[in-house]
């Protein structure tokens, strides 16, 4: 439970940093990457992609995390 959390603040501040230039705070990063892994796990599932580990699991919820930024800002315009 605690590596999920840490693995979720992670992508959550990575996803931050390369969409938008800044995190936002430990909360937000926290419920950003925890999304981004459920959402990076169903895209990943849909396409059959399977990717295992400690960095599989950041990369699916920085995945995840990338495209929620991305259809946030999409519907922010």
């Amino acid at each position: 439970m605690i590596g999920s959390i840490i693995t979720g603040m992670l992508a959550g501040y990575l996803a931050g940093k390369l969409i938008r230039g800044g995190g936002f705070g430990w909360l937000g990063n926290l419920l950003l990457g925890l999304i981004g892994g459920a959402v990076g796990g169903w895209l990943f599932e849909q396409f059959n992609i399977t990717w295992g580990g400690i960095v599989g699991q950041i990369g699916t919820a920085l995945c995840g995390a990338l495209v929620i930024l991305y259809v946030a800002s999409l519907i922010k315009k």
